[in-house]
């Protein structure tokens, strides 16, 4: 019953849908007030019946309702109830349910919070958006239907894939999805504003939150997704470049790239049309993630689906609202004056610069990650793109980012002169060339990363802290101003110091891993740099839905005992497949790393050793540029009459 009422309920989202995406966009076009009025409540409406059948479906999986095929095959009754509840998006249909929920949210909180808006810009917008989830609910209902029942119900299910049961992959998706959906409010914005043909720096100051917030749900959700494949997959990284970690990487650039444009329309009027294409291709981006998911064309194992009719949906889905908004775009693009003039010295053409270094390092990973699939198509040759081409490709755009991010923020609006601009950073660019230089002189011999990582990391923090420094001004009580500074300009302080802090641990662990592998014999020591290492036991042991075979590593180091690691090697009988669970002692200086193997033949087991030096500075650093975008969000700038315009008195005659 539950079931059933939970498949009505989306498609009466799909019928509120409708009529969202149709009443408001006219009354918009005539002027009637009643029409454009319409899409408030059908927007909640829309997110309750969604949330509905979203509950439904979770419902189905806690109670291991085995009627219904999406639980068959991603469920067993014997799994963790975590796992039950994190099942229901960690497939392709319960994943395209939540896409779809959070598509309605995002459109509900516009309708909530968005008074201030014009009446028929709001309109517009929440006409778009419920376009967006009328398209994948389409998806849904006619390809992917998660309430499909059998005939004849199994006494049991097949089992979620074992690598998507743990904490970090059961919070990953929805953040992760927060920050993909979250972008088409920008689009919806974007092609909103297209329509009604009028961009200005109140639409600026209108677009920046919701980007914002999705760019904080994206950060959360990638660092989650990396910090599940250091601790899961056994192999020591942290990025690996496989498509789909891209595909929501480019968004992420995107997304970034649109935060600062929007920064430049809402204070100069200046990039409008920079701007709305941005918006345009960020959610493009996150919906050729999703063709990439889940039309089979790239192999990962993050793939939800290998489905070619799918994926030709969803690309149909893609070429109507990218081709729709381009063609908008550019029928529109006269519209768009810029009004603010600057120099080529001045904190719009910084922007511009970071702007432009954010898009080509976005489309150097895009290049990268499809080639193969348009060398095979058009060439007829199989080519692999791994990590050696993004390393090469991608990481001058990102130093160059990091050299440009102080600067920027020196520079004042409209000219500037660059000499008195750098006076008050030139300490922190000789004594940042110094740490870089000391670093460069104690690894003499490897590679240049560190010691340019660590320049970076270092040149990135001093600059933020003397850009803090000079919004206090000068004078006495310069402490009591620095706390009262607005709550983005202390936003901005922590997202760029994060991304130093992130700059500084990506190099410390690729210059300066080390690596052992061996097979270790019980009871038997061996070295590993200054560590010394003892595998005191192997044993088989029964979780709740696998079979473990675990090790216990004793380590010590110069006499003193570190730590005892205990790695796993996991069997689930029901999927029939193997994971492997690393055992690391965290440090914040390195962390010590350690996999158990398979027995040897002629006796004691395989174990792999990595000591990573500064490896926890990554998610550090990505916590940072979170909790920065989180400030900024919480301004009261953003929260409180975003855009309105004051009535001017007229005098009475």
């Amino acid at each position: 019953m539950i079931t059933e009422l939970g498949h009505f309920a989306l498609l009466l989202a799909f019928g509120v849908a409708l009529i969202q995406t149709i009443v408001p966009l006219v009354g918009a076009a005539r002027g009637w007030p009643g029409w454009m009025a319409v899409a408030e409540p059908a927007a909640t409406v829309q997110f309750l019946l969604i949330a509905l059948s979203f509950g439904a479906l979770t419902w189905a999986f806690v109670t291991s309702d085995f009627s219904l095929r999406i639980v068959v095959e991603n469920s067993h009754s014997a799994k963790p109830m975590i796992y039950k509840i994190s099942g229901t998006w960690g497939n392709h249909e319960g994943s395209m349910l939540l896409w779809v929920l959070i598509v309605a949210l995002f459109g509900a909180m516009a309708a909530w919070f968005g008074n201030q808006l014009p009446d028929s810009l709001r309109a517009r917008v929440l006409s778009v958006q419920a376009a967006i989830g009328l398209a994948f609910m389409a998806f849904i209902l006619l390809t992917s239907n998660p309430f499909d029942r059998l005939a004849v119900p199994p006494f049991d299910g097949q089992d979620l894939n074992p690598l998507l049961q743990d904490p970090g992959l059961a919070f990953h998706p929805p953040f992760l999805y927060l920050g993909y959906v979250g972008l088409s409010m920008a689009f919806s914005f974007a092609v909103a504003a297209l329509i009604e043909g009028r961009v200005d720096a109140a639409w600026g100051r209108w677009v920046r939150p919701w980007t914002l917030a999705a760019w904080v749900f994206l950060t959360i959700g990638i660092a989650l997704g990396s910090w599940w494949a250091y601790y899961e997959l056994g192999w020591g990284g942290f990025w690996f470049w496989d498509p789909v970690e891209n595909a929501s990487f480019m968004p992420w650039l995107l997304a970034a790239a649109l935060l600062h444009s929007a920064i430049v329309v809402e204070k100069r009027e200046a990039l409008k049309s920079w701007t709305i294409l941005l918006a345009i291709l960020a959610f493009g981006f996150s919906l050729i993630g999703t063709f990439i998911v889940r039309s089979g064309l790239l192999t990962s194992v993050h793939a939800f689906a290998n489905d070619p009719e799918r994926g030709v949906f969803i690309l149909l889905i893609m070429a109507f609202f990218m081709g729709g908004a381009l063609v908008l775009f550019a029928l529109r693009a006269g519209t768009m004056e810029a009004k603010g003039v600057f120099g080529l010295a001045s904190r719009e053409s910084a922007l511009v610069l970071n702007n432009l270094l954010l898009a080509v390092s976005c489309f150097v990973v895009f290049v990268g990650t499809m080639w193969p699939l348009l060398a095979e198509m058009f060439f007829d040759r199989k080519l692999s793109v791994g990590p050696p081409f993004f390393n090469a490709a991608f990481t001058p755009f990102m130093v160059a980012l990091g050299l440009v991010l102080p600067v920027g923020s020196a520079l004042p609006w409209k000219r500037a002169r660059l000499g008195k601009a750098m006076k008050p950073l030139r300490y922190a660019f000789v004594a940042a060339l110094a740490i870089g230089g000391l670093v460069w002189a104690m690894q003499t011999g490897r590679s240049l990363i560190g010691p340019i990582g660590m320049f970076l990391a270092a040149w990135l923090l001093m600059g933020t802290a003397i850009d803090l420094a000079q919004r206090t001004g000068r004078g006495s009580n310069r402490l009591a101003r620095l706390f009262r500074l607005p709550r983005a300009d202390w936003g901005k302080a922590v997202a760029h110091g994060g991304l130093g802090i992130t700059m500084m641990g990506v190099a410390g662990l690729t210059a300066w891993t080390v690596e052992d592998i061996r097979v270790a014999q019980i009871d038997v020591p061996f070295q590993v740099e200054a560590y010394d290492m003892t595998l005191r036991s192997v044993t088989t042991q029964d979780g709740p839905n696998y079979v473990a075979t675990t090790a216990v590593i004793d380590v010590e180091k110069n006499g003193r005992f570190v730590a005892t690691l205990s790695p796993e090697k996991r069997f689930y009988p029901v999927a029939q497949m193997p994971t492997t669970e690393a055992a690391i002692d965290y440090d914040l200086l390195r962390d010590l790393y350690l996999v158990i193997g398979d027995e040897q033949a002629g006796g004691g087991w395989a174990v792999r050793t990595y000591i990573k030096p500064l490896t926890n500075w990554i998610w550090i650093g990505s916590a940072l540029m979170a909790l920065g975008g989180l400030l900024s969000l919480s301004d009261r700038r953003f929260r409180v009459a975003a855009g309105a315009r004051k009535t001017r008195a007229v005098p009475a005659e």
